[in-house]
């Protein structure tokens, strides 16, 4: 049996867990540069406001509901996760961290365990040890366990537990579940189901196997036979390296100067080393891009990019930044008004095996794995960044606009809590 443990409206939460002043009050956490809304409490979706939505466009109604806005804050999301995620790991022989608010647990071997309520002392514990909501759904695979997790956010609120293990159960719920709701189908794929007249999970699952792999590929196949109870999708206690990497940030307020774009695309190709030093690869290709604001009809507009090939494999910082302020140099152009930079590294490779170029220069290597290393140690402790090249400046022309940002409890020494007696 598996079980799916999802955190209730998670920033939301997150934001609530250091002011319980806003428990029952509607919150809502904005994207990058306090844009659109990306994470709402069930108060505030109650009061209609809808995932997505533009934050100018909800002005009145965040004035007229009482409605607490915050910039999102992703340091403490991010801690927050990795200690929900702590105490969750605890309670199963094997997991899966599947994003930042979920985690598959994998009961294997727990079969005299009476898992609802093994799952409502799981619920307790997280509540108490990190003051984060949580429901589970319980279930023989991944997919019905994802499926009893939605259904157990709206229809066991009190519980937050629902368990499918008898073949009753199970239909019931499958006849009762819009297919589009399911775990990898997605837009289209529903739309297509439904002009099918399949638009239950129930429906989906009767459907013949040869039609199945005809019209939703062998990923789908396997779905269905997921619904049908037979485990498809193995657990992934190990994350996979990842086989692209891309940091990109809009600015806070656009701008016109090199220097600025060469600050930006510096801090995102240090950034992107990082990234690679942790999974331990390099890569052997970056592309850079920089565009205009495409919603400021009233400025000209303009967009670029570079591919440019590295001739040995690295994951060095210094090297990463020459080569990405090489490509912002080809394709700059001056009298623009720039909103959005980015970088995005290819052809990533294990960092134990680099294939050398027979002209080109061998890197110092040892100095600057050692280098790289005590600079990523140093930001560990005390903070990203506090360690950098000088190209990537200080970011204060650039940075995100995050007017409603919240202190970082947990990771920033400075807004720790202080108690006095």
């Amino acid at each position: 049996m598996y079980a799916l443990c999802d955190c209730n409206n998670f920033y939301a939460s997150c934001e609530r867990v250091f002011k319980p002043s806003l428990n029952g009050k509607p919150v809502v956490v904005l994207s990058n540069n306090d844009g659109c809304v990306i994470a709402r409490s069930q108060e505030a979706k109650d009061a209609g406001v809808a995932m997505g939505a533009p934050a100018f466009e909800i002005k009145e109604l965040i004035k007229q509901k009482g409605i607490h806005v915050f910039s999102s804050n992703y340091a403490l999301y991010g801690d927050m996760s990795n200690r929900v995620m702590s105490v969750l790991g605890s309670f199963a022989p094997s997991f899966e961290v599947y994003s930042v608010d979920e985690i598959f647990l994998d009961f294997k071997g727990m079969h005299n365990t009476n898992l609802t309520e093994y799952c409502k002392k799981i619920r307790k514990s997280v509540r108490q040890n990190t003051k984060i909501p949580i429901s589970i759904g319980i279930a023989p695979t991944k997919t019905l366990a994802k499926m009893a997790n939605k259904i157990a956010k709206k229809k066991y609120k009190e519980i937050g537990v629902l368990e499918l293990s008898d073949t009753a159960t199970i239909e019931k719920h499958l006849n009762e579940f819009p297919v589009g709701d399911l775990w990898g189908i997605g837009y289209r794929y529903a739309k297509f189901l439904e002009k099918n007249n399949i638009r239950t999970a129930f429906e989906l699952m009767q459907m013949n196997d040869a039609w199945i792999r005809k019209n939703l590929s062998v990923q789908g196949l396997k779905l269905v036979y997921e619904l049908r109870g037979i485990p498809c999708i193995p657990m992934e206690e190990t994350a996979p390296d990842k086989k692209g990497i891309c940091v990109s940030r809009s600015f806070g307020q656009m701008t016109n100067e090199l220097q600025v774009l060469e600050e930006s695309v510096a801090t995102f190709a240090n950034r992107a080393a990082q990234k690679l030093r942790k999974q331990n690869s390099n890569c052997a290709a970056i592309s850079v891009f920089i565009h205009t604001n495409q919603f400021r009809a009233d400025l000209k507009q303009y967009y670029n990019s570079r591919y440019i090939q590295i001739p040995i494999p690295t994951n060095d910082s210094g090297e990463l930044i020459k080569w990405a302020l090489t490509g912002l140099k080809q394709i700059y152009k001056p009298g623009y008004m720039y909103k959005k930079a980015g970088v995005f590294i290819f052809e990533i490779s294990p960092e134990d095996a680099v294939q050398t170029n027979l002209f080109a220069a061998l890197p110092e290597d040892d100095r600057k794995k050692k280098l790289n290393s005590t600079v990523d140690k140093l930001n560990k402790i005390m903070g990203r960044n506090v360690v950098k090249y000088a190209a990537m400046g200080d970011g204060k022309k650039w940075k995100l606009r995050q007017e409603m940002l919240s202190p970082c409890y947990t990771t920033r020494l400075d807004d720790v809590f202080i108690i006095t007696i």
